[in-house]
């Protein structure tokens, strides 16, 4: 009777975590903070900060660097999703042209909040920069 007792316990200790797992990437309202750092500047140029409140979940970290929107970085986008070892989101940045910039993004996602980080390599130049997203959740979505 006892073996029941722990088959059940372990059972609902996988069902708990596979719920978790899901539910961490559910969208969320978030208090965003994005960081742009570009160490080529002089020292007062080299970050910049915004803050946002938005709706972020799984579907939305391919787009969620504003950078991605800048006219340098036309017809880049992130995609080839994988995880890494500490079981973060990781994501290929692919662009177009001959001289194509490259970089890569890695999303954690924990219940208390998310931290995105891109970092580019401009094709062609020895420019390189990065943008860093966190978020401390505040709600569903449906709290804009």
């Amino acid at each position: 009777m006892a073996a029941c007792g722990h088959v059940a316990l372990i059972l609902a200790m996988l069902t708990c975590a596979l719920t978790w797992a899901s539910d961490r990437f559910e969208p969320r309202l978030y208090d965003l903070v994005v960081t742009t750092q570009m160490p080529h500047l002089d020292e007062n140029l080299r970050y910049t900060k915004t803050r946002e409140r938005r709706c972020l979940g799984r579907e939305d970290f391919t787009s969620a660097f504003p950078i991605l929107r800048h006219p340098a970085l036309k017809g880049c986008t992130l995609g080839n999703e994988t995880r890494d070892e500490d079981d973060n989101l990781v994501y290929e940045l692919a662009c177009e042209g001959k001289q194509a910039s490259t970089g890569i993004a890695a999303w954690h996602v924990t219940n208390s909040g998310i931290t995105g980080v891109l970092s580019v390599k401009m094709g062609g130049k020895n420019l390189t920069f990065g943008q860093r997203v966190e978020g401390k959740p505040l709600g569903s979505c449906g709290a804009l």
